[in-house]
């Protein structure tokens, strides 16, 4: 801190994330007065009496403080005099239930979040009411309630609410409704029901819109009809299904939907072949099968497309061979055999790939070995994958990230993944293959290999 400290009024930025400075270090900043940018997050020795050592920082812009456990709403009036910030973010601190009263001044604020702070309820929402200049709240996981978002009428320049995990119903969607600036809403997670989704139709402007994990139906899709902007709409874990997508025809913007765990199928798919932005599906865990597969085909725009469904298998990729921009397949369960991979040549922009469903043998790899583009690759469960398959992948000399676990690979193989300079990541579990044989590949001539298992 001494170091830090003899910067004086020329420091601009410091990152103490993670370390152990403790309330007397922050002493050691009260020369730095010209500090624009502070990060204190996980620095989990700091307290309410920290926090006065930098109650006169009136320059900084930024500070983040998220995980920490001993800053109360008493402490907090040590940020009332940091009148020129304009980012604050205050992630996963449980104590600071009537702390906000003191940021009610800060009214260059833009940013503020207070996510994972169980602690938040609707009180602590009325100094926000005055913040006229936030473009983003994040209140997710917190205890606040229809009631407490009236408070945020005048925030008509938030464009960014996440309320996922919070306890509001439909009825929020009036006060939502008069935020014109509103592009970003969350409501993951909020148990809404079909009950009042008539109001969301309201949300003229919205370009992202979270719905998943809550109690909706295709009865609350109708309402979506009219949210023209949408460019991403999640409906994970929802009740939808193939008469529900319909309504979504018209979103002709769409660019990213996400419908796992949903209910749909084959015969829904149809109602998606029209909408040629999009760049990104996901139908894990529908029951997609393979002929549906063939109303994505004309989907040319799409860069990332996830079929884990076991029912999916090659006959499915016959149909995708148009998709040549394609960056990211996850087929992690579908039943794809060697004849299958041939459908993966053409798909030179592959830069993420997973089949995991156990039906390869090193014969499919070779269909695999020339997809240069690729920097991960996951063919776990194929227990009949060999050294072999480890010899054909070593040209792939841009993977960062590399799972060839439950296979027969030993540790005779691994010299064969030499080349392979750029490796971060690599999972040989329940192979014939040791800690220590990694370690000495990594000695050897992986020196960016950081993360490895068995360990």
């Amino acid at each position: 801190m001494d170091v830090i400290s003899s910067q004086g009024s020329s420091l601009l930025s410091l990152d103490l994330s993670g370390s152990d400075v403790s309330d007397p270090g922050l002493i050691y900043l009260k020369d730095c007065v010209n500090l624009q940018d502070l990060n204190l997050n996980y620095c989990d020795q700091i307290s309410d009496r920290g926090l006065k050592h930098i109650s006169g920082l009136s320059n900084l812009r930024s500070l983040t403080f998220r995980r920490n456990s001993a800053i109360t709403a008493q402490g907090m009036a040590a940020l009332s005099g940091l009148v020129n910030l304009m980012k604050l973010d205050l992630e996963k601190c449980p104590g600071i239930h009537g702390g906000l009263i003191h940021i009610k001044g800060l009214t260059k604020l833009e940013s503020l979040s207070i996510k994972w702070c169980n602690c938040i309820t609707d009180a602590d929402m009325k100094p926000l009411s005055g913040l006229t200049n936030l473009k983003s709240l994040q209140i997710s996981c917190s205890k606040v309630t229809d009631f407490g978002i009236t408070y945020l009428k005048g925030l008509q320049n938030l464009s960014v609410l996440n309320l996922e995990g919070c306890p509001v119903t439909a009825s929020c969607f009036d006060t939502l409704s008069v935020l014109v600036s509103l592009l970003y809403l969350n409501l993951s997670r909020c148990n809404l029901s079909d009950d009042g989704c008539e109001k969301l139709s309201k949300l003229g402007n919205l370009k992202v819109l979270n719905l998943g994990f809550n109690d909706i139906s295709d009865a609350c899709l109708i309402h979506l009809k009219g949210l023209t902007n949408l460019e991403s709409l999640n409906l994970d874990s929802c009740r939808i299904g193939d008469n529900g997508l319909v309504h979504l025809t018209g979103l002709q913007n769409l660019k990213c939907l996400e419908l796992s765990d949903t209910e749909v199928g084959s015969n829904g798919l149809r109602y998606l072949s029209g909408l040629c932005k999009l760049e990104s599906i996901n139908l894990s865990f529908t029951v997609v099968s393979d002929g549906g597969l063939r109303e994505l085909s004309g989907l040319t725009s799409l860069k990332s497309l996830n079929l884990d469904a076991r029912q999916i298998t090659d006959a499915g990729l016959a149909a995708l061979t148009s998709l040549t921009g394609l960056t990211h397949l996850d087929l992690f369960g579908a039943r794809i055999t060697d004849s299958g991979t041939s459908h993966l040549r053409n798909l030179k922009n592959l830069r993420s790939l997973e089949i995991c469903g156990g039906g390869l043998t090193d014969a499919g790899v070779k269909n695999i070995k020339d997809l240069s583009s690729l920097s991960l690759l996951n063919l776990s469960q194929n227990c009949n994958l060999t050294d072999k398959t480890l010899e054909m992948i070593s040209g792939l000399t841009g993977l960062i990230s590399l799972n060839v676990s439950n296979s027969r690979v030993t540790s005779a193989g691994l010299r064969h993944l030499k080349p392979l300079k750029n490796l971060r990541s690599l999972t040989l579990e329940a192979c014939k293959v040791t800690a220590n044989d990694i370690r000495r590949l990594q000695s050897a001539g992986l020196p960016n290999l950081v993360n490895f298992r068995p360990e």
